[in-house]
């Protein structure tokens, strides 16, 4: 779905632009996006395998709930609405903890270029995967893995589950920041 988004500079400033989202993805200009990570108090973190109708990474598996930051939209905001989008979730702003801004900047081919700046949250999940109803054009499948296991993944090239390819110390972070929270 094509929205309208803000255009931050490469600090992550806003330039006090806006664009479509589709245009950002097009020129490479840096926008921001909101990653949420669930986990549960047995060590689980919930994964996301992306749709497999998707521009980027069809069918890989990904962050719990991810999304872009409409034109204006307060970041927790855009987080709340994504969770409830994505997995059918509700959830109150004082259960997610931010635990950091992360630049990325992936160039999947001419016509598309992610400059993004991932605002990301983590979020003890408070109910079981079988209550949780995913968005069926964003997401393939909803899927529980150990805290272990998605360690041995972030460090494995070829994976059972592959995961999109995001910064190795972006996904250790999650890791550790999930780690504290048991």
């Amino acid at each position: 779905m094509d929205e309208l988004i803000d255009i931050l500079n490469e600090k992550g400033d806003f330039t006090g632009e806006i664009a479509m989202k589709s245009v950002a993805h097009k020129k490479g200009l840096f926008h921001q996006t909101v990653h949420v990570w669930f986990y549960t108090k047995k060590g689980e973190v919930l994964i996301q395998q992306r749709g497999k109708n998707k521009d980027t990474h069809p069918l890989l598996w990904d962050v719990s709930v991810a999304g872009h930051i409409g034109a204006g939209e307060a970041i927790e905001i855009s987080a709340l609405r994504e969770i409830e989008e994505e997995i059918g979730l509700m959830v109150e702003p004082k259960e997610l903890q931010k635990i950091g801004t992360f630049k990325s900047i992936q160039k999947h081919h001419e016509e598309l270029i992610d400059c993004e700046f991932h605002h990301t949250y983590i979020c003890k999940l408070g109910t079981s995967l079988q209550n949780l109803k995913k968005q069926d054009s964003e997401v393939e499948a909803l899927d529980l893995i150990t805290l272990d296991d998605f360690k041995k993944s972030i460090a494995a090239e070829s994976l059972e589950r592959k995961l999109v390819p995001h910064e190795t110390s972006y996904y250790t972070t999650i890791h550790s920041e999930i780690k504290k929270k048991l």
